[in-house]
């Protein structure tokens, strides 16, 4: 029998080859569409999923009091590696990492380049597993002087050369060895290098890291667990192990806690001390999407398959009348739905595979198709299957619920039928008008984030890092004067770190009238002299920093108007401040709030000092006169001819804030792709609901001509119908999809008013969308001939 069923489908199919082409491609879109969302879901859950024994590290995490709330960060004291280990008795092992500090050089012969580097704990390589080439884990980081690096990273700088053994020099100064290759990282990995050092390095570096305390957070920390250990067992035990080591941290709320490494690339973001989601919820939304476009695309088959039923109807009465159950006709009918399916599918792995590498490039990602996977291969399965029963279902329950002898008299559709029908297509549209709208409120936070005004001019702002020569005061001191000498700048400032990240914080600042209670943190970044007049940042009161006043560079301050409200001044310019163990500090000139470490959230509390020896970048204001090419050129030549052992990198400050924009871009790019496809799909299932109605009104529109109704009033009988469907679909979406962007812009500080113009855009387009589709098939209908449909009455 099953033999039988399968010949007549295949028969069916081609029979009708239009229909099928339709049918399949209307699937294949959908199946497409759906694994490639999974494919970038299953991408995105697989960070750091691979390390062998991934289930028990943990990032050590610190809770501080800020601003009346809870605020999280991954530093912490660098004394709790070793101080936890050795106290803790659920703790097997813990590694320090060096805080990310940007690219340094590295040489060997006459091949420089920046890279990536890590200071880290040897058993680093104990926690997290990695594939080495050469060298053994045990001892790649047992000497200060050793050094371990990638694979990309030995091509790089040795060639086909064997690196093992070989010498490498560190930022021009220092000679290291290298003890040890790994393969390249995985993209899908959180804690990322080209080059691994030992601890021990960093300390001969920076002798003062061996000197903070308890209350300064210097280094990440990992924490392997032992096999028995229980997390919130630990968790309570280190709760407060800082605050017990220095009693006056308590005030700060200082609490340390173990969060997994595998969670944190999805679950970063931390509201009030707690884990409050983070790439989850886009996620989430993907997920949602891929069922959403998989979903439109079978109600889309249903639609058509049953759009045709008046071709398969005698064909059904006949069946049963010789004989056939209803159960062997609906076992045709699914048999037909999972062959077409399975074609679908075939389709789909075409698109798939032609487009995964755009998808790759588009997204900066790497995902790749394990065809050995059984995981991939239970995914396929499950799409087709679940894909072919449930499109197949309704036509095989509609169709085979005939009755042989109403058929052969002739064909007449129920209500309750095209009830469904009307239904599915509301669905349909309802989907697809809730992604229209969407798209549109995710673009417009984005516009309004970009848009916003900054408080500083990115336009022709850059940054270089300060490094071999540049770390000298005279010869930095002459580079500024030689780039403004050729005229590749107008104004140039040292800076803390990268402009468009974040720094450091402090809560030992304390300020007249600052209540005992009162743990506030505040950011703190050393700058130079010209600061305003390099960023364009405004000064509101005061004055900047400037060479004319000798205290400037030791005992001055610049507070951020933000700072000035927390500490309550009302006449902040002369005001003394006292941080920590230094002599107490005058305010000179408070600047203007300035958005360049985050759009979306709220400008925090700053303070400035000057300081050029702590300060790791030169800001720098290129000249208007000329163009951007002209001014990078100019500073790389007078760069290369004072600095020439240091390979300058210009970057644009410009580049950084738009970095802070990828999520949302990213959110805002494949919303806008799948959702089009998925309405797309949507009016081939009006289309299939326009073909059925043509079907069972075809008659009728007859009549209607012969008595002497026109084109236009045929063509407004039969639109009128489908957009009341439209305006229930809308009527359904537009309260669904404002629960849904309201929720999605609780996150931002900064956000746009959800207005009603998104909805409305979306009520027209649909409408006209909807509009376009009906007339296709309906005016084919009202422009036939009324004796072809009547003649055989």
């Amino acid at each position: 029998m099953f033999k039988l069923n399968l010949k007549i489908a295949l028969r069916n199919l081609w029979k009708h080859k239009g229909f099928t082409l339709i049918n399949v491609g209307g699937l294949a879109i959908g199946m497409a569409c759906c694994l490639m969302l999974l494919l970038y879901v299953n991408y995105e859950w697989s960070f750091d999923k691979h390390y062998k024994n991934g289930d028990k590290v943990y990032f050590a995490a610190l809770n501080l009091k800020f601003n009346g709330k809870l605020a999280t960060t991954m530093a912490v004291p660098n004394k709790l590696a070793n101080a936890a280990t050795t106290e803790l008795p659920g703790i097997k092992s813990a590694a320090r990492m060096s805080m990310p500090g940007g690219p340094k050089l590295y040489s060997h012969d006459q091949n420089h380049f920046k890279l990536e580097a890590l200071s880290v704990d040897p058993d680093f390589l104990k926690i997290l597993d990695h594939k080495f080439i050469y060298g053994n884990p045990e001892t790649a980081l047992a000497e200060p002087n050793n050094v371990l690096i990638s694979a990309s990273t030995a091509k790089k700088l040795f060639g086909d050369q064997n690196p093992m053994g070989q010498s490498i020099t560190y930022d021009n100064k220092k000679s290291l060895k290298v003890t040890a290759v790994i393969e390249d990282l995985p993209k899908n990995q959180t804690i990322r290098f080209d080059v691994l050092q030992p601890w021990a390095f960093l300390e001969q570096e920076n002798p003062a890291e061996k000197e903070y305390g308890w209350g300064a957070i210097t280094c990440l920390t990992l924490f392997q667990l032992k096999e028995n250990a229980n997390l919130e067992a630990t968790n309570t035990a280190i709760k407060n192990f800082v605050v017990n080591k220095e009693p006056n941290l308590k005030e700060m709320t200082y609490q340390i806690f173990l969060f997994p490494l595998a969670k944190y690339h999805l679950y970063d973001n931390f509201n009030n001390g707690k884990s409050a989601g983070g790439k989850i919820d886009q996620l989430r939304l993907f997920v949602f999407l891929a069922i959403c476009v998989l979903l439109i695309a079978c109600i889309n088959y249903m639609n058509l398959s049953t759009a045709k039923s008046e071709k398969r109807a005698r064909e059904v009465g006949v069946r049963k009348a010789l004989g056939s159950t209803r159960n062997t006709i609906m076992g045709q009918f699914m048999i037909e739905s999972l062959l077409l399916s399975v074609l679908a599918m075939a389709v789909a792995f075409i698109i798939l595979e032609v487009s995964l590498p755009y998808f790759n490039n588009l997204l900066d990602i790497s995902i790749s198709i394990d065809y050995g996977s059984y995981q991939f291969c239970g995914l396929l399965l499950a799409i087709v299957l679940f894909t072919g029963l449930l499109a197949g279902s309704y036509p095989a329950f509609y169709l085979s619920s005939f009755i042989p002898v109403k058929v052969l008299k002739g064909f007449k559709g129920s209500s309750g039928s095209l009830s469904i029908r009307k239904t599915l297509v509301v669905v349909q549209f309802s989907l697809s008008i809730c992604m229209i709208i969407s798209a549109i409120v995710i673009y417009s936070q984005i516009q309004h984030l970009k848009n916003k005004p900054l408080g500083f001019d990115q336009t022709a702002l850059a940054q270089i890092d300060l490094e071999g020569e540049w770390t000298k005061p005279e010869k930095l001191s002459l580079f500024k004067s030689e780039l403004q000498r050729v005229g590749a700048i107008t104004a140039a400032t040292e800076y803390a770190g990268s402009f468009t990240r974040g720094g450091s914080i402090t809560g030992d600042i304390s300020w007249p009238g600052k209540p005992k209670n009162d743990v506030s943190i505040i950011n703190y970044r050393s700058t130079g002299f010209d600061f305003a007049k390099t960023t364009g940042v405004k000064i509101v009161a005061g004055r900047d920093f400037d060479p004319k006043f000798s205290a400037d560079t030791a005992t001055s301050l610049l507070l951020n108007q933000t700072a000035v409200n927390t500490m309550g001044l009302k006449n902040p310019v002369g005001t003394v401040i006292h941080w920590g163990d230094n002599p107490p500090l005058k305010v000179v000139g408070v600047v203007q709030d300035y958005s360049n470490e985050s759009l979306a959230s709220k400008i925090q509390p700053t303070v400035y000092y000057y300081n050029i020896k702590t300060s790791q970048v030169l800001l720098l204001k290129l000249n208007p006169a000329q163009s951007l090419s002209t001014s990078v050129e100019a500073i790389k030549s007078v760069s290369s001819r004072l600095n020439p052992a240091y390979p300058i990198e210009v970057k644009m400050v410009s580049q950084g804030m738009a970095e802070k924009l990828r999520s949302e871009k990213l959110l805002s790019v494949l919303s806008n792709l799948f959702g089009g496809f998925a309405i797309f799909i949507s009016c081939l299932g009006l289309l299939g609901l326009a073909l059925y109605t043509a079907e069972q009104r075809s008659k009728e529109i007859s009549i209607r001509k012969v008595l002497g109704a026109n084109l236009s009033d045929i063509l407004i009988l039969l639109n009128k119908d489908f957009m009341k469907l439209v305006v229930i679909a809308n009527l359904i979406a537009i309260p669904a999809a404002y629960i849904l962007v309201a929720k999605w812009l609780e996150k931002y500080d900064y956000k746009i008013s959800i207005n009603p113009w998104p909805f409305l855009l979306a009520l027209f387009t649909s409408v006209l969308i909807a509009l376009i589709t009906v007339s296709m098939q309906t005016f084919k209908v009202a422009k036939a001939n009324a004796v072809d449909a009547l003649k055989y009455e």
